[in-house]
């Protein structure tokens, strides 16, 4: 039997121009969705596992990464092989290293005092799952965004943060990158004085993830209005990087742009060329020993001005 040719055929370029159009408006507000659903309804073996949490954000990283591929935003941000392993390093200390200090040094001491002081919140448990999400969030957003407004206001806070502001382009994993000392501080909350499941807490973090990696990822995804106008999206979030300390002054919510527009901070806007100083991309060792510099590079100027030969300090 002969096949009927279409009549109103759509020609290829069209179709891939209105699937990119489709994934760049909707891609962010979906995977919020999907991951608020499976963290709701997925099995408790499963929500109830921390393994769970590490291969959601790992899984939401590669499909981030998989969009840059598609549909860049900036061909200026392109991720080059040292990009790549560079953030990887940051990617896996965050999960390792700075996600085991926080428990020792903050969170198991947050909740020998609660424990210790009888503090209850035993309400929280009985909120329905999504208010309970919706609670870590704010929760962890709230502090952040002061953290963050403090590091730009605050000489030793700006210190820590300054090496995450010489990123020089924007990817998927650039929110993992800086100094451990202020990875460490910005990862700091309240969640635990809260009796809640720990798949709401999970669902949460899942949530920021998927985030906070589109909001520093090169993809040309613009998410309705709606979405932006609570969530931190890569457009808003570039302004946030772009060049000169004052420009930086600006959207300093992670995740819930709400904040900024609460508190004043909020600037419309967008920016290609980001970083700091001479744009220059620091080391994982100069990022590492970025907040001791001015106690640091006196003592090498002081160094270098001995072995400069007598003729050469003359002239």
């Amino acid at each position: 039997m002969a096949t009927v040719p279409d009549p109103h055929p759509v020609p290829r370029q069209q179709g891939d121009k209105a699937m990119k159009t489709i994934l760049s408006r909707h891609a962010q507000p979906a995977m919020v969705a999907l991951v608020l659903a499976f963290w709701a309804f997925g099995p408790r073996a499963w929500t109830g596992s921390e393994w769970s949490l590490i291969v959601a954000t790992s899984v939401t990283t590669l499909v981030v990464l998989g969009l840059e591929w598609l549909n860049e935003r900036h061909a200026s941000w392109r991720l080059t092989k040292k990009e790549f392993f560079t953030d990887l390093f940051y990617v896996i200390l965050g999960a390792t290293a700075i996600s085991w200090t926080t428990v020792r040094l903050a969170e198991t001491p947050l909740k020998a005092a609660k424990h210790s002081l009888g503090i209850t919140t035993l309400w929280a448990m009985h909120l329905p799952f999504a208010v309970q999400v919706a609670l870590v969030v704010l929760l962890v957003e709230f502090g952040q965004y002061w953290m963050h407004r403090l590091m730009h206001n605050s000489t030793p806070f700006w210190l820590t943060h300054a090496p995450h502001h010489h990123i020089t382009q924007l990817n998927a994993m650039k929110g993992a990158v800086g100094n451990p000392i202020e990875l460490f501080l910005i990862s700091l909350s309240v969640v635990a004085l809260f009796d809640l499941p720990v798949a709401a807490e999970f669902c949460a973090f899942n949530i920021l993830a998927v985030v906070s990696t589109f909001a520093h990822a090169n993809t040309r995804c613009d998410p309705p209005g709606w979405y932006a106008f609570f969530f931190t999206t890569i457009r808003n979030h570039s302004l946030h990087h772009s060049v000169g300390y004052e420009e930086t002054r600006c959207n300093y919510a992670n995740s819930l742009i709400l904040l900024d527009r609460v508190f004043g901070t909020f600037r419309d806007g967008e920016a290609e060329a980001v970083g700091q100083d001479e744009r220059r991309r620091l080391s994982i060792a100069e990022q590492t020993l970025f907040p001791f510099r001015p106690v640091i590079d006196p003592v090498i100027d002081r160094v270098r001005a001995r072995r400069r030969p007598v003729g050469e300090a003359a002239r």
